[in-house]
């Protein structure tokens, strides 16, 4: 038996499937090669899986962190081929079919990149430094921290113009991550925070939507659109349609139009790029996505594989890729881990055939849009049985018994009580512009 560098991995003569990112699609990958006669070695630089869309509730303080996060050991603890290693990937040798990662060289047979999409700010540095997204748990928290301070510190200042900047929020992006943080603060603002903060006149609390087209949730139907756009408006939240964030220093938010907006907290949710790992050629690169073929199987490549956001399965109905959801990962993780036993069995692979099941959006309490297709039935609709329908779907879609009772529970109390219970600041806040530097800006 062989050890391989610092990983520690034993080399038993089976072939080896090495995953990097444990996301929905790499987790489906390593489910479906349990009971094989494969090693499968998952690589993550956190040893938790993220129910990533969920993270709004726990950036609004509607969930605790841990109630949306699974330990990799736990899910797969029955899986005896099964090995983790927390761990970032540098780069790729194809040539010696290796993983160069943070702790080690990682040998393998067949490579499947897994490594999920990042924040994308089109280029712009500033609002990169500047704003929070949610990507990640540590995003999440970021904003939670963010908020809470800010309320705290407004209770300590007298001047309007840094009330204002403390008590206003400004979401960039008008898809379903967007409207649901600006639902969830619209909730916030009505029920929650008059309670915990007395002192503060919650009319002066503004919820701005900054949305480049012309309409939300552009990827839904217009009916969804416009009722979404409907309900937003209807829970206070002021949408601005056909406008883009030129530029933020902390404090003011300056759009294409020339109109400003005053806020200490920007949160972008405007858009994702791939995240690709160095060492595959510029050939097989579709702006940040890797092109792949319809089993996944990346382009100029034999044994290396990609799937979910960071695969660009090029078709001529889908000329940029499969849209960056959690279900084209989840149902190309599936096949492929069905597609190696198939190539190691000598037999043809399946070619990916993506089912689309709908999308869904909430906002806020008893409101949320859905767009699903049931049996190849397009079925729509809106407000409360959306809801419930969006709460089922997400609370069974979560990883682990304890963790769908834990949202269960907090859910109906939440729902019951209108308390979201969980005002504590945990860490730091994103810290932009200094209070005293406030009276210094002039918005025009």
């Amino acid at each position: 038996m062989v050890l391989l560098s610092q990983t520690k991995i034993a080399t038993t003569g089976k072939k080896r499937v090495v995953i990097i990112g444990g996301g929905f699609g790499g987790m489906e990958l390593a489910k479906s090669l349990a009971g094989t006669d494969l090693q499968v070695v998952l690589i993550d630089k956190h040893n938790f899986h993220t129910f990533q869309p969920l993270l709004y509730q726990v950036a609004t303080t509607n969930l605790e962190a841990p109630s949306i996060v699974a330990p990799y050991r736990k899910i797969f603890k029955q899986q005896s081929n099964f090995f983790f290693r927390m761990a970032e990937a540098k780069k790729i040798d194809t040539a010696d079919q290796t993983v160069e990662t943070s702790i080690g060289l990682i040998r393998y047979d067949y490579l499947v990149i897994a490594t999920g999409a990042t924040t994308n700010f089109y280029g712009n540095e500033e609002i990169a430094a500047r704003a929070i997204s949610i990507k990640s748990l540590e995003d999440a928290l970021l904003l939670r921290n963010t908020i809470i301070s800010n309320f705290e510190k407004a209770l300590q200042v007298e001047d309007e113009m840094q009330l204002n900047s403390l008590m206003d929020f400004v979401i960039v992006g008008g898809g379903p991550t967007g409207v649901e943080i600006a639902g969830a603060l619209s909730e916030l603002k009505r029920h929650v925070f008059p309670k915990d903060y007395r002192e503060l006149d919650f009319v002066k609390m503004d919820i701005h939507l900054i949305q480049s087209g012309g309409e939300i949730l552009k990827g839904m139907s217009p009916a969804a659109s416009r009722e979404s756009l409907k309900m937003l408006n209807d829970l206070g939240v002021r949408v601005w349609l056909n406008r883009r964030v030129i530029s933020y220093d902390g404090f003011a938010v300056k759009l294409s139009t020339g109109e400003q907006l005053c806020t200490r907290t920007l949160v972008w949710a405007a858009g994702v790029s791939g995240l690709p790992v160095e060492g595959l050629s510029e050939e097989c690169m579709q702006d940040s996505r890797v092109k792949v073929d319809e089993y996944n199987k990346v382009v100029g490549y034999d044994n290396v594989f990609a799937i979910g956001d960071i695969a660009a399965m090029v078709t001529e109905e889908m000329p940029h890729g499969y849209p960056m959801l959690a279900q084209p990962a989840i149902q190309q993780g599936k096949l492929l881990g069905r597609n190696i036993m198939r190539w190691e069995a000598g037999k043809e692979p399946k070619p990916f055939k993506y089912n689309d099941m709908g999308t869904m959006a909430t906002i806020g309490k008893n409101h949320a849009v859905a767009d699903l297709m049931v049996f190849k039935k397009q079925i729509r609709t809106q407000g409360f049985r959306a809801w419930l329908i969006w709460m089922f779907v997400h609370l069974m879609s979560l990883v682990g018994f304890r963790n769908r009772v834990v949202v269960l529970i907090n859910w109906v109390w939440k729902y019951f009580t209108n308390d979201a219970g969980f005002g504590t600041i945990i860490g730091k806040p994103k810290e932009n512009i200094p209070v005293e530097r406030v009276t210094e800006k002039v918005l025009v």
